[in-house]
């Protein structure tokens, strides 16, 4: 299956692109990567090197007739998104990703794809292997974790760069300059609970919510996506107020950065309700499915029997739970007020898990503007409280504030009208870029972000235009040509 990506134009990108993903990289497990990109740089005899935190640098000096263009770095990041589906047999820690042209595509076989930020670091490593692309000298930063907490831009430390110009390949459509992108902060609630013995005469089942579309927590939080832990307190709920069920666990959703698809809850309920209990499951699924019918098509709940409930929730602790969840806020918190259609603020309630006595909440919470992040952390953090839980506040990274008027904006602006007869769109994300974290540290570094076409990161729907990533080779190579030379 790979290998029909290895024919695709331009070849180079995508041959790197398949060494890239034939190596294991998940977040926060950048061994392998980091050990596969300092080999690819010294191969090169490129200078090479590691930071403390395990960030890649590799400087290649500029080719013939650039040497006076300012110094670029060119910036993506090593680890991808690990998801499935839940039918896929795949060892992240282990496999590379099996990868299928699909007409103008390229998906992965049941997993994320690696698209994300994989296209990016192939592009950068195109560029320090040829001899033929023209370019001024070259800083190429290889970022770690990056998904799961921004691990390698926090601690990227002052100095180690020269450049003055850093281009972020980590944008998902390709007629847009992003120059501005929001913070985030981990919201973690944790906590233990009584457990009771099943109440006699019960049946023991599990219900199962699937199938929803899920994607990016950030890029696609405006679209209304369903979020499995939502639904699934929902009909936990309902259950509870007309069948008097009790929980035995509940295990939703997995990273915080992908808006949850998938919920399995394991119960018990009294047997004179088994008839009653499967109309209520279908009536249920069948007013869900209406609900999420343009969103999420492919919604499903199904039960099925369990022999492997041995206890259930205090009834006390049950009911303070699910309304704790019910009150977490999820989605869009506010828009906003400056730039038209932005997501300014929201929150993803990404992971519940309740079992055998403990149980944890987790959360991502995004905004532009630092202030109004911390507010609904904070609300998020007292409602947890409410039954009792201990709430940490982890990761917090800030966001990029626009600077439209960087000369680098207005070099990839005339440059988009004049190749593609059209208008770029420069604008913000709601997703999390790097760019603010590291220009904490280089504050009078010019920025911005751009990149092929991408739909359904941080999903197992993940794909990536061929077209369009033929689109962004030759306005990425056409930039390169027009970095300014150092006043």
């Amino acid at each position: 299956m790979s290998k029909d990506v290895r024919e695709l134009e331009p070849k180079e990108i995508w041959n790197h692109f398949a060494d890239l993903n034939a190596v294991p990289r998940p977040s926060k497990k950048e061994e392998l990567v980091r050990q596969f990109i300092l080999k690819f740089g010294k191969s090169l005899h490129l200078e090479t090197s590691q930071d403390e935190i395990g960030n890649v640098i590799i400087k290649k000096p500029a080719s013939k007739g650039m040497e006076k263009r300012q110094t670029v770095v060119l910036q993506s990041h090593l680890d991808m998104v690990h998801q499935k589906n839940a039918s896929t047999n795949f060892d992240f820690d282990k496999q590379g990703i099996e990868m299928i042209v699909d007409g103008d595509w390229v998906k992965a076989d049941g997993t994320t794809l690696g698209a994300d930020n994989g296209i990016g670091v192939a592009s950068i490593m195109t560029i320090l292997s040829s001899s033929a692309i023209p370019h001024p000298a070259i800083e190429a930063l290889f970022t770690i974790d990056e998904e799961t907490g921004m691990t390698g831009a926090l601690n990227l430390k002052g100095g180690l760069l020269e450049g003055k110009i850093l281009l972020n390949l980590d944008t998902e459509d390709d007629n847009e300059l992003t120059i501005g992108c929001a913070g985030g902060i981990d919201v973690t609630a944790t906590g233990s609970y009584t457990h009771e013995a099943i109440p006699p005469n019960s049946l023991l089942y599990k219900i199962s919510v699937t199938g929803l579309a899920g994607g990016h927590s950030g890029m696609d939080i405006y679209k209304g996506r369903g979020n499995a832990n939502k639904i699934m307190n929902r009909i936990l709920f309902a259950a509870f107020e007309k069948f008097g069920i009790q929980i035995s666990s509940i295990d939703g959703g997995s990273l915080r950065n992908a808006i949850p698809r998938e919920s399995i809850a394991e119960i018990a309920f009294p047997e004179k309700e088994q008839n009653s209990f499967g109309d209520f499951i279908i009536a249920i699924e069948e007013e869900l499915k209406a609900e999420h019918k343009t969103t999420d098509p492919n919604l499903a709940v199904s039960i099925t029997k369990s022999d492997e409930v041995k206890r259930v929730m205090q009834k006390g602790f049950q009911i303070k739970l699910m309304k704790c969840i019910y009150a977490c806020a999820n989605g869009i918190y506010r828009m906003s007020p400056d730039i038209l259609h932005l997501v300014q603020t929201s929150n993803n309630l990404a992971r519940v898990l309740a079992k055998d006595g403990e149980y944890s909440i987790q959360c991502l919470t995004r905004s532009s503007v630092d202030s109004e992040k911390m507010d609904l952390a904070n609300s998020l953090k007292n409602t947890f409280e409410l039954i009792g839980a201990k709430v940490d506040f982890k990761g917090s990274y800030p966001g990029w504030t626009p600077n439209p008027d960087a000369s680098i904006v207005k070099i990839m602006s005339d440059l988009y009208k004049e190749r593609y007869n059209d208008e770029a769109l420069v604008s913000a994300c709601h997703a999390g870029l790097e760019c603010g974290i590291l220009g904490t540290n280089y504050p009078d570094m010019e920025m911005i972000s751009f990149g092929p076409n991408i739909r359904g990161a941080h999903s197992p729907d993940e794909k990536v235009q061929i077209s369009s990533v033929q689109k962004y080779w030759g306005y990425f190579l056409e930039t390169l040509m027009r970095i300014p030379e150092n006043k």
